[in-house]
């Protein structure tokens, strides 16, 4: 008995030790994620041209991984409890890696967007496992500590992501062009995986949680039915059947509710906590979410298609041209983090969604008429709006979250990340058919313009929401707890 607690304590010692490389494979996978979520709007428009795709297709290449991980982030993260977070993250991991592999050797659009869509799914199975880690192997005074890592590194990864997708474009190697974005991905993921299986400590799986395969088919069936005539009803010329596909997400949507409810009141584990959603203030930061994010991938996508399709830049121009946003969130996050945030708490997300709206506004003002506009016109505007951004995207999931109890933390954080994943969806599917709508006569001002204007309307939006959110977060330690 005594050799065995002996055993046990030399093993935590060991973690203990460890943990600030399992904090850097962690970051590694997360690094992998946002990385690839940026470089791909930098890759868009050169995989167009060499697929010869339609916009469409270019809306489900760059949708598709987000849509994929939302439907599958919950179930992940559920997944890791029962079999084990290392052996779902080193899983995860090497699905990542290959799909990675066959998006960069991908002979057409179609098999693109496929691998994408695994992409996306085997990311969902990684990404939920790193936070449960991390509280693992951290002792309760340092996993504060722990995760303010994540900010700067996230924040230089979206300041680096362009720059580097358009560097590797630019680089062309071996006459690879576009391709490199996503095998740059392989050696950070073997290197990943390599170290996740020396270092990640093991975990014992939970027997007695039960897979909830009904609601994972349901949800999925939700974000299908959603996302999909999105994305093909503009090519399609909205038929009845686009209606009828979302207004049949909303009665699947209903279902899975009601089969959630129904698990929590017989004693089985719900694939989502129900209660978290009596809570006004939680209710109102899904909605404030979806606003935000959708306005952002959206955006984004479009600025990036503005650059290269109308105005002719190269990728590494055009991302030069943008990275103001990125510095701009940096310095927003780090103010708002450090200091804003826990000060002002929903007052610094007010502030910050103004202070966006201008900076968007000034980028309508930058394109009016049709000359062209560069890294100096832009920059104002995209300085601006990034700070905004940081401003908000820093505190927002904290203070959403101090809307529900510790026992429905875990529940409500899984369905806000899917949630934002899902949102950036949607916004590459609908603020991207307004953009390539209002380009159809070749004027990429006034399809960038339009969702601009799209982007302030949802500013507007959000103002309007943000009373119902909670004014401040959770403190550091209950929030730990939950």
């Amino acid at each position: 008995m005594t050799n065995s607690v002996q055993g046990e304590s030399a093993a935590t010692s060991t973690i203990y030790e460890r943990r600030w490389l399992i904090l850097a494979v962690v970051l590694a996978a997360e690094c992998m994620d946002l990385i690839d979520s940026t470089v791909v709007n930098v890759a868009a428009p050169l995989v167009a041209r060499d697929f010869h795709a339609s916009s469409t297709s270019l809306q489900w290449i760059v949708g598709g991984y987000p849509l994929a991980i939302a439907v599958g982030l919950i179930t992940g993260g559920r997944l890791g409890d029962l079999v084990g977070r290392k052996q779902m993250f080193i899983l995860g991991a090497i699905g990542f890696v290959l799909a990675s592999t066959l998006c960069g050797f991908a002979p057409n659009a179609p098999v693109l967007i496929a691998a994408r869509l695994i992409q996306g799914g085997f990311a969902a199975m990684m990404l939920p496992q790193g936070l449960g880690i991390i509280r693992e192997v951290f002792p309760a005074q340092e996993q504060q500590s722990a995760f303010a890592i994540f900010g700067p590194v996230i924040g230089l990864s979206a300041v680096l992501g362009p720059i580097i997708g358009g560097s590797l474009i630019n680089l062309d190697l071996f006459g690879s062009s576009w391709r490199l974005v996503f095998l740059v991905n392989v050696p950070i993921g073997v290197a990943a995986i390599v170290a996740g299986q020396r270092l990640l400590p093991e975990s014992k799986p939970d027997r007695s949680i039960r897979l909830d395969i009904a609601g994972t088919v349901l949800i999925s069936i939700f974000a299908v039915l959603l996302v999909y005539p999105l994305i093909q009803g503009r090519e399609a010329g909205w038929p009845w059947w686009t209606y009828a596909c979302m207004g049949a997400s909303v009665l699947v949507l209903i279902a899975f509710a009601l089969l959630q409810r129904h698990r929590d009141a017989t004693g089985r584990a719900p694939l989502v906590t129900p209660s978290v959603f009596s809570h006004r203030g939680f209710s109102a930061g899904l909605l404030f979410a979806v606003l935000f994010f959708a306005g952002i991938g959206g955006t984004l996508l479009s600025a990036t298609l503005f650059l290269q399709l109308g105005e002719g830049f190269s990728p590494i121009r055009a991302a030069v041209s943008t990275v103001a946003l990125s510095v701009g969130l940096v310095i927003g996050a780090g103010l708002s983090g450090a200091v804003l945030g826990p000060k002002f708490g929903r007052l610094t997300l007010q502030v910050g969604v103004a202070i966006g709206a201008v900076g968007w506004f000034l980028l309508i003002v930058a394109l009016r008429g049709h000359g062209q506009v560069g890294f100096l016109q832009l920059s104002p505007g995209l300085l601006i709006a990034g700070i905004g951004f940081g401003l908000v995207v820093a505190p927002m999931f904290d203070i959403i979250l101090a809307s529900v109890t510790e026992r429905e933390t875990g529940s409500g954080s899984g369905v806000l990340n899917a949630t934002q994943q899902l949102a950036t969806s949607i916004g590459v599917a609908g603020i991207g058919t307004i953009f390539f709508d209002g380009i159809a006569g070749g004027d990429f001002h006034n399809g960038f313009s339009r969702t601009l204007w799209v982007q302030v309307g949802l500013m507007g939006g959000l103002l309007l929401l943000s009373p119902l959110l909670p004014r401040f977060a959770r403190e550091p330690e209950a929030a730990l707890t939950g």
